[in-house]
């Protein structure tokens, strides 16, 4: 259950029922009005539209707004009750539930063993093999650069200087003026989520996240006692609901929210310019910080010639006072580089370095010294290039093997990133990820990337493979759908491990 309680009122709930959940029926199934209005209350729950925890509207006014009778919405509550979808109290209402059994998975998958390569499709990880020869050449580059940082103690909190200044000047070229004081450079994407919390939340302090989200930032939020609000996502790829967002930073006034603009994971959806800018607006005027998370910033698969992508969301924050950048060159160049970065204000960085005195102290040096030779020359772009174009490649083998294999399943094809997110036509996708690897094809299931139990209908599919690959994972995944549909699927366990 979320740790902050929200109230969804009469009209709002109306809104996202839509006509065809209020309870007329439609076409030739005729379906009692109550259970209709049942099914489209639970519909919005298990998609994540609905969060879980929520007080409802009382009975007589959310009649009102839906124009159906109170004992329509009387018998609906009491079905969706009987279901484990609802509770209510005398005297404090009724509120969203998940039924006790359901699985929610707060962890990810096991690493797969080396071994079993050969005879798994792996589409739990969303991440690629480096670009050769660009991660050779690095390497032999940092080594040639490395007397000089050798000759030290090898100790840099805030990171190794000519990667500071790289990364300052590559925002600063990006349209966003920045020093190298304002950048620290951190073990990875994670290592810079973590270490950006923990300065600014305490335990049991309220963290805003898109709903769906990354599910290792849930989960590391959750572990670091975070209150998580969810906020709901536009519908199709149309990136934030900003009038969500704003009653959220409103209502809860959480003291930091974590998001991601650039091809969100899972979803793949991409803020517009527009919706940056009055995100940071609404951000400021609740004293809440944005940690934004660019790490698939760099992989832009359908832009047009001359086409420019969004902004960085820092660019809508000249105070610099409401947005922390986190990048990473996990996923535009190599997982195995581990070397990412947080952009902030001078003073914050400041205190993001005193507080590595208790954490990991720095990060590799050697590999500081690659992605600086990288940034500063033609590789970098180079190998982005090479990515992009292998990740396209992927993405269209994988979308036309899910429509030949499973053309029941939804999804809107992203124009970036590393995922999509699929729904799966009415059917449990955590028993379809169950079922799966029983078949040799490996896929983190909907509840993963959701806050108490939500998104049980989906599962998220990496750009990571393609050719035949792709054909004979869409392929083991439609036979794991058809034993779910036939119920000879077993119920599905909480695996624990990692997603990335």
């Amino acid at each position: 259950m979320p740790e902050w309680t929200s109230r969804v009122g009469a009209a709002q709930l109306a809104q996202l029922l839509g006509p065809q959940r209020r309870g007329e029926p439609a076409g030739p199934r005729r379906v009692p009005a109550y259970r209709a209005l049942a099914d489209g209350l639970r519909l919005l729950l298990l998609e994540g539209r609905l969060p879980v925890a929520a007080r409802l509207p009382a009975e007589r006014e959310l009649a009102a707004a839906l124009a159906v009778s109170r004992t329509t919405v009387a018998a609906a509550f009491e079905a969706l009750r009987a279901e484990g979808f609802l509770r209510s109290r005398r005297g404090s209402g009724s509120w969203t539930a998940v039924p006790a059994g359901r699985p929610t998975p707060s962890r990810s998958l096991d690493p797969l063993p080396p071994e079993a390569t050969g005879s798994v499709i792996d589409l739990a990880c969303a991440a690629l093999p480096a670009p050769e020869p660009w991660l050779t050449r690095a390497l032999q580059a940092a080594v040639t650069d490395l007397p000089p940082a050798a000759r030290t103690h090898g100790d840099f909190p805030a990171g190794v200087p000519a990667l500071r200044q790289a990364l300052a000047d590559r925002y600063t070229a990006l349209g966003v003026p920045t020093m190298p004081e304002q950048i620290m450079i951190t073990t990875g994407a994670m290592g810079a989520v973590a270490a950006v919390f923990r300065l600014l939340t305490a335990r049991g302090e309220r963290v805003a996240v898109e709903h769906p989200s990354y599910a290792n930032v849930l989960q590391l939020l959750r572990e670091a006692g975070a209150r998580l609000v969810p906020v709901p996502m536009a519908a199709g790829l149309a990136g934030w609901d900003l009038p969500a967002w704003r009653r959220i930073l409103r209502d809860a006034a959480p003291r930091a929210a974590y998001v991601v603009a650039d091809f969100h994971n899972p979803t793949g959806a991409l803020a517009s310019d527009e919706q940056r800018r009055d995100l940071v607006a609404a951000a400021r005027a609740a004293g809440t910080v944005l940690v934004a998370d660019e790490t698939m910033a760099g992989l832009a698969l359908d832009l047009a010639p001359g086409e420019q992508p969004p902004r960085p969301v820092c660019a809508f924050d000249p105070g610099g006072s409401a947005v922390v950048t986190v990048g990473s060159a996990s996923k535009t160049f190599w997982t195995g580089m581990r070397i990412g970065w947080v952009r902030a204000a001078p003073d914050l960085i400041r205190g993001l370095v005193a507080g590595r005195a208790y954490a990991d102290l720095g990060s590799p040096v050697v590999e500081q010294l690659a992605l600086t030779w990288l940034m500063r020359g033609e590789g970098w772009e180079e190998a982005a290039a090479l990515r992009r174009a292998e990740i396209r490649e992927n993405r269209a083998a994988l979308v036309a093997a899910l429509r030949r294999h499973v053309p029941d399943w939804e999804f809107s094809v992203p124009g970036g990133g590393l995922t999509l997110w699929a729904r799966t036509g009415g059917l449990s996708g955590s028993r379809i990820a169950e079922a799966g690897e029983r078949l040799g094809v490996r896929v983190p299931s909907g509840p993963r990337f959701g806050v108490g139990g939500a998104f049980e209908g989906y599962v998220r599919l990496p750009f990571t493979v393609g050719g035949p690959v792709a054909e004979e994972a869409a392929a083991r995944l439609a036979a794991a759908a058809r034993q779910v549909a036939e119920g000879r699927a077993p119920s599905p366990e909480t695996p624990l491990g990692y997603t990335a």
